[in-house]
């Protein structure tokens, strides 16, 4: 636990919460306990080792921690079917600003509302969450289908946009666009689309629905590949077929490419913003809790005060941010 110092009284602290990593399956009832300093990638090893017909709709990242992807909402492969993560807390057990300890029927329906998606941090310290198993098959079907930009890119991701939403909620397709740094001709082509996806059911149900729905995409069977479901979740962390499970206990997170690498994907991300200004939210500027935007703003490491902060806080939280 650190202390930190400001110009408000009292002073505030961060608690590290990284300790707190017990994981608790019932498969009998279809539910776990999980404490907010444990992984996605512990978590699903867990179900995984108690349970091959159940899986959680959550992130890609194995080492994203708990507490904050549930308070943030929760983004995962499953979320055309089961929703956010967030959506499946049915309690928590969270300590607010006087020490008491609250569970979600002394906590309110208004609090527990706010801790699924408003962040954590805010409100007290969360310690564990209980959370709904879903169930999956005990086949599903990945893909994943690679455009450069003169393979008529520009138009599938068009198609896409229209079609995926209309698809099955078992299918969810999403777009990777990322530098390939590739040299052809003598032209330098930078971007590669691709198009990943996870089918809960099997390849030829798979193929037979994008032939009748997304036939331009052009998906064949050699390009299926039928797995477990928590085999799945280490396709979509990039971990090779066959990998031990346990490698979704590791922690450690590495960072490539240094700082050149880092200021040019930003300086690309902000033409891309540039680009998209005009379609997205303004009057204020605003931005997803769990992905932080630092040009709206960031505190000051000394003499921040409410005031200070709610130039940023409004943009995030809108109207519920409390001076």
């Amino acid at each position: 636990m650190r202390a930190y110092h400001t110009s408000a009284k009292p002073p505030f602290i961060i608690i590290d919460l990284v300790n707190l990593q017990s994981i608790h399956i019932k498969v009998d009832d279809e539910t776990a306990w999980v404490q907010s300093g444990a992984t996605l990638g512990e978590l699903y090893y867990s179900i995984a080792k108690k349970s091959g017909i159940h899986g959680f709709p959550a992130g890609i990242c194995p080492s994203v921690g708990i507490g904050g992807h549930f308070s943030g909402g929760g983004f995962g492969t499953m979320v055309r079917k089961y929703g956010l993560a967030a959506d499946n807390v049915i309690d928590a057990c969270l300590v607010d600003v006087n020490g008491s300890i609250l569970d979600r029927e002394t906590m309110g329906e208004d609090l527990f509302w706010a801790i699924r998606g408003g962040g954590g941090a805010s409100f007290g310290v969360i310690v564990s969450w209980k959370i709904k198993l879903v169930r999956v098959p005990p086949v599903v079907s990945v893909f994943n289908i690679d455009k450069k930009l003169d393979q008529r890119t520009t138009e599938l991701v068009h198609r896409w946009q229209y079609v995926a939403q209309q698809l099955h909620k078992d299918l969810f397709i999403r777009l990777v666009i990322q530098d390939v740094n590739e040299v052809t001709k003598g032209q330098k082509k930078t971007l590669q689309v691709s198009f990943n996806s996870l089918f809960l059911g099997t390849a030829d149900e798979l193929l037979s629905l994008m032939h009748n729905r997304f036939p331009e995409l052009g998906l064949q069977a050699e390009t299926c590949t039928e797995m477990s479901w928590i085999e799945s979740v280490l396709y979509f962390a990039g971990y090779p077929r066959g990998q031990s499970l346990d490698v979704l206990l590791n922690r450690t997170v590495q960072y490539k490419n240094g700082v050149r690498a880092s200021n040019r994907h930003i300086h690309w991300m902000r033409m891309l913003y540039s680009y998209m200004k005009q379609y997205v939210s303004h009057s204020p500027r605003a931005a997803y809790l769990n992905y932080r935007d630092l040009d709206l703003g960031t505190n000051q490491q000394a003499n921040t005060s409410n005031l200070k902060a709610k130039v940023w806080g409004k943009k995030y939280f809108k109207g519920n941010f409390k001076v």
